[in-house]
């Protein structure tokens, strides 16, 4: 098997004047990816389907306006802690920091200007038959009101097959919280290809988190038997978004949800989710150590963003697949900890397998 290419090149030039540069790895009769040094972003990700016919499975922005705006959260390394924090209060050994916080009163994604926005320093990578780029930003102590200076390291790994790994590794100076994940938003049809929900999901959880009308989860888990979060076996998007359910309600029409994934036998990595979509035959795994699948079906794009294919994105456009700790969890000691020390290392690895498979039965799902 041939090892991938990889080449890098200027992209573009954001308003502020700031370079951009675009990574490009490539596996031979498989997938390309390209990969941005603004926000360790994954800017495409090029696969064929079953006629061999190829396309960008991943939504992007045309401009680097757009990237620092409405699809700042597009494809990027979301952070210093994915998700939301209620209040913008940190809880951490008996003292509150106050973070920076958005329109609404809570921190996403690391606050206003979080890691999605930064330009990361980026270096080529190449171990065992895989080849990659290997981004790093080094965030100093009160970044975002964020205690600790903290070192975030994001590589993505391509193989020969065009199986992409997406490895995480950050330390901190003093405690902190870190929680780092991908954002980006999947179409299998193609980007621009109109929306999801022809799309069939499946989740490996039984359980997830119930949100109030801020998006913050307010309690335990629940269990997703018989509700629309039910994702155990395939299911398709459509059919699943038209059930009358309030929390898809209270997230505009649809996922912006944490599942609560099954963990491995061995405490590694295991599938948590697969998507497929029956119409090109693709079939995207998604592999991973986290405790938690954010899943958010794009529910208020409003066709105002559009693509580097020129189209415009409509709501449900993309679904996102997040893999991460649960939101919200410094206020909820029940949850898994994101608690960062001296001396510890945060690590998380997520891979995305792209193929093609032939399943008869997924045509009928939910129609």
């Amino acid at each position: 098997m041939t090892a991938p290419t990889i080449r890098r090149e200027p992209h573009l030039t954001l308003p502020d004047g700031r370079p951009v540069e675009r990574w490009i790895l490539s596996a031979e009769q498989a997938v390309t990816v390209e990969v941005l040094t603004l926000g360790a972003r994954l800017h495409a990700l090029h696969a064929p389907d079953l006629d061999g016919h190829r396309a960008n499975l991943v939504l992007g922005a045309a401009t680097g306006a757009d990237l620092l705006g409405g699809a700042a959260y597009f494809g990027a390394t979301a952070g210093r802690y994915a998700n939301r924090i209620a209040g913008g209060e940190l809880p951490l050994d008996g003292a509150v920091h106050r973070l920076r916080t958005q329109p609404g009163g809570h921190t996403l994604h690391g606050g206003p200007d979080g890691f999605a926005t930064r330009l990361w320093t980026a270096a080529e990578v190449r171990e065992r038959g895989r080849a990659g780029v290997r981004f790093t930003l080094r965030s100093p102590a009160g970044d975002m009101g964020f205690p600790g200076a903290l070192t975030a390291n994001v590589s993505y790994l391509l193989d020969g097959s065009g199986e992409l790994t997406i490895d995480y590794v950050a330390v901190c100076d003093a405690p902190t919280v870190v929680n780092l994940t991908n954002h980006a938003y999947f179409n299998l049809a193609g980007e621009g290809a109109g929306t999801v929900h022809e799309h069939v999901l499946q989740i490996e959880a039984d359980q997830y988190l119930p949100v109030d009308a801020a998006l913050i989860p307010y309690g335990p888990p629940a269990p997703v038997a018989g509700t629309p979060f039910d994702l155990t076996r395939p299911r398709r998007l459509a059919e699943a978004l038209a059930a009358n359910h309030p929390q898809l309600a209270a997230a505009g029409g649809g996922y912006d949800h944490n599942w609560v994934l099954r963990p491995a036998a061995d405490g590694g990595a295991r599938r948590v989710a697969t998507l497929w979509h029956p119409g090109s035959g693709r079939r995207l795994d998604c592999i991973s150590t986290e405790p938690g699948l954010q899943v958010y079906t794009g529910n208020l794009f409003d066709g105002t963003l559009t693509g580097p294919g020129g189209h415009r994105y409509p709501a449900y456009a993309g679904v996102a697949l997040e893999t991460q700790h649960f939101p919200d969890s410094p206020h909820h000691p029940e949850y898994p900890s994101t608690v960062l020390r001296p001396g510890e290392e945060y690590r998380s690895s997520t891979v995305y397998r792209v193929g093609t498979e032939i399943r008869p039965e997924l045509l009928t799902i939910g129609v």
